[in-house]
């Protein structure tokens, strides 16, 4: 994971100024190579699991667009780029900038029938490559932050002292973190992140105090070293490409909290829409108590996509907790054809060995979300359960490009980033080729080598799940027992 990517890929330096239009490394043959990828070499979904609803795989059909089909280049206007003082382009304010154009397909229909005339009802797309105007200017690894939009939510599951009110809560922080990554109305996909590639981020939350000045050192052997006793840490992962494989673990040191999970996608083309089945799991421990809650996660679909499309989610996710029996059934309902609401909810939470739920909750995931007791315990009448759109989303802070390493995630895609915001479709497109081109080249350096990839900060269990190598609980229980010594 800690690979280097060789500065040999051809992809532009970080202090490469993007200021001028006259600045333009993409080349007609780039374009070629493009439409000359093996399908086989990307996997991709536009629709997979994550807070925003998009991500997994990447579809393309890259090399059947006729020249004459491909979006036109489009000039850009400097001033409207962040420029350093020194002149070079400012990376980290393009990633910060969540303004969008919210691009219509209808303005690349001919791109988009092309493709899907390509592709078949129920036909497997994970070996199939979208075009590049439709990405979302990040990594799949960064939005897996986005659960962590409210790490308020998250962490007050510690501090509640029952059981009971721990489950409801842990179903609390878990429908609020749906709506976060949509900073769009248009559905667009990340980038499809490339083996061994990672992401770290943290979140401060200051009214939540969690100790004296004294207590906040930096976590040296947690996920962002860097990082304090009392900040959210997050980190991700690649550590598959076949399938394509994500992981990411985020842990509080103060809160004795920590959550850890993998996903990846199989998807599917069903005819005006993609759908995205996702594989895996997560789980929130709290160390104190050696409580876990195991949570699985909704099917994404990409709704409209010859004209604006969107995103929604569905089916069925459990919540349970093996320790003290409570569990949470929680369905995402898709639209009806005809009428009804986007985005709605439905969710159970039950007792222990109980048949009948005590807590019910309706809404939509990205609005209002209401419950009601069941059991008589509180008045029957539905209140707030959380209103994602009244609540503040915390932002998550991540080191500037210049000091990471080049396996992490903003500066893998810097140059793809800077051609998307610059509307240069043509630059981007290149420079995605030349970060996908570097995986093809190492893959086959390891096949002939016959090396196996050697993930960092996660290892494989049982030959199917992922789990963070050092979580929170395992130092800590190491701690205690070097203070008894």
């Amino acid at each position: 994971n800690t690979r280097t990517l060789s500065e040999q890929t051809g992809r532009l330096s970080v202090e490469d100024n993007y200021a001028t239009a006259e600045d333009t490394t993409s080349t007609a043959g780039s374009v070629k190579k493009q439409d000359s990828i093996e399908p086989s070499s990307i996997s991709g979904g536009a629709t997979g699991v994550g807070p925003s609803g998009a991500g997994g795989h990447e579809y393309a059909v890259a090399g059947t667009v006729p020249s004459h089909q491909r979006p036109s280049r489009k000039s850009y206007d400097s001033k409207s780029l962040p420029i350093r003082t020194d002149g070079s382009l400012d990376y980290d304010a393009l990633y910060e900038d969540e303004s969008d154009n919210d691009l219509s397909m209808e303005s690349h229909g001919s791109v988009v029938t092309h493709l899907l005339s390509q592709v078949k009802i129920g036909m497997d797309l994970t070996k199939v490559v979208l075009p590049t105007f439709i990405l979302e200017r990040r990594s799949l690894l960064e939005m897996y932050a986005d659960y962590f939009a409210h790490p308020d939510l998250f962490l007050r599951i510690a501090d509640l002292k029952d059981a009971r009110e721990r489950m409801v809560q842990v179903v609390r922080w878990y429908l609020s973190a749906y709506h976060a990554g949509r900073k769009s109305s248009v559905a667009k996909k990340p980038y499809n992140p490339i083996l061994g590639e990672i992401f770290q981020c943290h979140w401060d939350t200051p009214e939540m105090p969690t100790g004296d000045e004294t207590s906040n050192v930096e976590v040296k052997d947690g996920p962002v070293p860097w990082c304090r006793r009392d900040q959210l840490t997050f980190i991700a992962e690649q550590v598959s490409h076949h399938p394509p494989i994500s992981a990411f673990y985020a842990e509080h040191y103060n809160k004795k909290i920590s959550f850890s999970a993998h996903v990846w996608t199989k998807s599917k083309f069903l005819g005006l829409s993609i759908g995205v089945h996702n594989i895996g799991q997560g789980t929130v421990t709290l160390c104190d108590l050696n409580e876990e809650y195991i949570v699985t996660f909704p099917n994404g679909y990409g709704r409209s996509i010859l004209t604006i499309p969107w995103i929604e989610l569905g089916g069925t996710v459990t919540i349970n907790c093996p320790q003290t029996g409570y569990r949470a059934d929680i369905d995402f309902l898709t639209k009806p054809f005809y009428g009804g609401k986007k985005n709605r909810i439905q969710g159970e939470i039950y007792g222990p060995n109980d048949k009948k739920s005590f807590l019910s909750i309706n809404g939509e995931w990205s609005g209002l979300m209401e419950y009601k007791f069941n059991d008589g315990s509180k008045p029957s009448k539905f209140e707030t359960f959380v209103d994602v759109n009244s609540i503040p989303i915390y932002k998550k802070k991540v080191r500037p490009v210049s000091e990471q390493q080049e396996n992490e995630s903003r500066r893998v895609w810097r140059e793809v980033t800077a051609g998307l915001k610059m509307n240069d479709i043509e630059k981007a497109t290149n420079a995605k080729f030349q970060v996908e081109q570097k995986q093809r080249e190492e893959a086959k350096e390891r096949k002939d080598a016959l090396g196996e990839w050697e993930t960092k900060y996660f290892k494989g269990v049982n030959g199917e799940s992922w789990v963070y190598a050092t979580p929170l609980l395992h130092r800590l229980t190491l701690e205690n027992r070097d203070s008894k010594r």
